[in-house]
């Protein structure tokens, strides 16, 4: 009995399809315990992807006081494609994101005039091409690189990862006819290579890091490389506070008044401190209709305080970068 719900806990949380990826090259069945590792050993696994510079302007477009970037990643179905789970119920969930969430964000932010980025798995894009076509159609908004089927870098080997990646960018390319400048690893999971690797794709950022709320250049081993870093955290991600799975006893959720609250507060600080504000959100997620009412207000918000500059990930991160908007 234990064993069974321990099974069904497991399948919940998408650990079983973990369970049974192959070891990633590298990763040892039982590894030494680190307080056995000598401090050469620790400073080389901390240094290895690091943050450098600071790269906030003194200030934004047009004497902008804060840089606002609203991002959505398109992941729909391929969370349960990647591990494995083909349940129909499963997979209304993901296409809900495209059927009805996605509308209504590109409805809102067509009302605002407001930019954005969409991160996108290449499974989906191939899964939804209209969707991706709607998107373009505006010549407002941004589409990223989120990976080929939402996979989790750390589970890679080198070859596979710099593999799928090289294809992921060859099908949002051919698609919107535009090659993608930025990365958002999928679930901001990062292998030893992860930016090694976009380092040599000659992306102008990533946004999947967390060392700081201001954009930075990555520094790999303690060389600069030109990479600027547009950090996420979990509490401006909308998946945390509305995630559900109907097969676990827990069921995280918080109201939208809540969410609202948390990320008017994030905000109204930034905006205080002259930096930049990044959203993660989900149309299958945030795309239900309380949540896009929150969204909204929000956006109005912000939208009463002057000096505040709308942009995609690619604007700010060039601006950041060179000085100029893109």
């Amino acid at each position: 009995m234990k064993s069974k719900k321990l099974l069904i806990a497991l399948s919940a949380f998408g650990m079983i399809g973990l369970m049974n990826l192959p070891k990633a090259a590298g990763q040892n069945q039982q590894q030494e315990p680190t307080w056995k590792w000598p401090e050469s050993r620790v400073f080389e696994a901390v240094n290895k992807v690091r943050a450098g510079r600071d790269l906030t302007p003194k200030r934004w477009p047009n004497g902008a006081r804060v840089a606002v970037g609203l991002s959505f990643d398109f992941d729909n179905e391929t969370p349960s494609l990647r591990d494995g789970q083909t349940s129909p119920a499963l997979m209304a969930q993901g296409e809900y994101g495209a059927r009805a969430g996605l509308p209504r964000i590109l409805s809102l932010l067509d009302k605002y005039e407001a930019p954005a980025t969409f991160f996108v798995p290449a499974i989906s894009a191939k899964l939804h091409p209209e969707s991706i076509k709607d998107i373009v159609a505006k010549k407002r908004h941004e589409i990223g690189v989120h990976g080929w089927i939402h996979e989790r870098n750390s589970l890679l080997a080198e070859a596979d990862e710099r593999d799928l990646m090289r294809r992921s960018i060859e099908v949002l390319t051919a698609m919107t006819g535009k090659k993608p400048v930025g990365l958002r690893t999928p679930s901001w999971d990062f292998s030893p290579w992860t930016m090694k690797l976009v380092h040599e794709f000659g992306l102008l950022y990533d946004s999947s890091l967390m060392a700081d709320d201001r954009p930075y250049e990555v520094l790999i081993e303690g060389a600069a490389t030109g990479v600027v870093e547009l950090p996420v955290e979990w509490i401006m991600d909308d998946f945390p506070y509305f995630g559900m799975d109907r097969l676990t006893t827990l069921r995280p959720y918080t109201t939208p008044d809540e969410v609202f609250t948390i990320w008017r507060a994030e905000f109204d600080r930034a905006y205080e401190e002259g930096t930049m504000f990044i959203l993660t959100m989900h149309p299958h997620v945030i795309g239900h209709r309380s949540r896009i009412t929150m969204l909204e207000k929000l956006i109005e918000h912000m939208r009463s305080k002057q000096g505040v500059w709308f942009a995609t990930h690619e604007q700010i991160a060039r601006f950041a970068k060179e000085g100029k908007s893109s």
